[in-house]
């Protein structure tokens, strides 16, 4: 038997799109694409609730989108006012509880087991964020109640927009008996193509299936998916002051079209490592290993190290490092469709040192930083990337990504 947690999940609708209408008192009532330019390879990173009867969906390709709805109107994601916005949300959250798990930018996992007395229990905690981040920020979420966290998503999702809904321990094999596998969080095309070979249909079904049988199949992960159909979940909350030390820190980027142009390369290659670095500092990090990723045409990926003497956390010393791992490969004649750096072999509290042997460079680099914070990511950049078109900018948490320009 589980211990006993009383979990929320609130998912904040369409949040990409509902911020864009805020934002924009003219587009509210109106099928919002949030995304870059049709014109390039981008996708629907959100489409608003008045998009969603047209069958429009994220992921969805931008052009795919138009055609299913001519009259929507899109919007290039501007990621800056989605981070305040969730920013503003989770500080909401945290006043009702500290055992708080950012999911995602417009997730997150809170456990008042112990604090749901203080609020009149949890069904109260749950009506209370809702009303307040439609007063203080004009945003709706929805928010499930559960035990576990597998059954808090699930409930997140049954009422949507704007809902609420709890599932009690007492209700939960009733409700998983026919409820059909891919409702279950984490069980995607793949696993219920393979599961329905086995003639699993439904969550009571999994959850009545031979554990051992399962585990030979799909390994441990036929053990978790066993648990998941009889509704347990042992994954606790983490809360968001105890995460643990991240490995690496990097960015990728699907360029618009695929190049040759080693010139246009090497200016994208600096803009994500000052994104790398701006992270680095941002979260305390400098990385002593740098790794370039290249994807040509071909899909054919090509990825190398360069290890250093000292930790980095700027950019541009990490662009040099990335850099000098781009000049080996410039002899190569296909042409390129993805280009990515990471840092890793990361240290904690560990500056820089050799570049900033002269103080005021790192004075200027957190006036820097200070100013971005402020109105947004490349408000000041070096003057090489002026003119560098770039649809999305990343944005500072792991779960949903925007256009093609992903964080790892």
């Amino acid at each position: 038997m589980e211990k006993d947690r009383v979990i929320l999940l609130a998912d904040m609708n369409a949040f990409f799109a509902s911020v864009e209408q805020l934002c924009n008192p003219n587009l509210r009532g109106k099928p919002v694409l949030v995304g870059g330019s049709p014109s390039k390879r981008s996708v629907v990173a959100a489409a608003s609730y008045e998009a969603r009867p047209y069958g429009i969906r994220s992921g969805m390709s931008l052009m795919e989108a138009l055609k299913l709805c001519p009259d929507a109107v899109l919007v290039e994601g501007n990621p800056a006012k989605y981070v305040d916005a969730s920013r503003r949300a989770f500080r909401i959250f945290m006043d009702y509880t500290d055992q708080m798990e950012i999911y995602s930018i417009d997730e997150c996992f809170l456990d008042v087991a112990a604090t749901q007395d203080m609020f009149g229990g949890a069904w109260e905690i749950a009506r209370a964020i809702k009303r307040r981040l439609r007063a203080e920020l004009g945003l709706t979420c929805s928010i499930g109640i559960a035990p576990n966290k597998m059954l808090a998503k699930l409930a997140s999702g049954m009422q949507k927009p704007d809902g609420l809904t709890q599932i009690k321990r007492e209700e939960v094999k009733e409700l998983l008996e026919n409820l059909p596998v891919e409702k279950l969080h984490g069980i995607g095309d793949k696993l219920r193509t393979r599961l329905a070979r086995l003639g699993i249909i439904t969550a009571g079904e999994l959850g009545r299936a031979s554990r051992d049988r399962l585990k030979r199949e799909f390994g441990i992960l036929g053990e978790i998916m066993h648990d998941m159909g009889n509704g347990f979940d042992r994954s606790p909350i983490t809360p968001y002051h105890s995460q643990p030390d991240v490995k690496s820190m990097g960015h990728l980027y699907t360029l618009s079209r695929n190049t040759r142009d080693w010139n246009l390369v090497s200016r994208h290659l600096l803009r994500l490592s000052e994104m790398v670095g701006r992270r680095l500092r941002e979260q305390g990090y400098a990385g002593r290993t740098i790794t370039l990723v290249l994807r040509y045409a071909d899909m054919h990926t090509f990825s190398r190290q360069k290890s250093l003497s000292e930790h980095l956390d700027d950019g541009y010393a990490i662009y040099q490092a990335a850099l000098s791992i781009l000049l080996q490969r410039t002899k190569d004649k296909r042409a390129v469709r993805l280009v990515g750096v990471c840092a890793s072999n990361l240290a904690k509290e560990v500056r820089q040192m050799n570049l900033f042997a002269d103080p005021r460079q790192r004075v200027l680099l957190n006036a820097v930083d200070a100013i971005n914070d402020k109105y947004g990511d490349f408000t000041i950049k070096r003057a090489s990337l002026v003119d560098l078109k770039s649809s999305v900018k990343s944005h500072g948490f792991g779960g949903k990504q925007l256009n093609h320009e992903h964080r790892f």
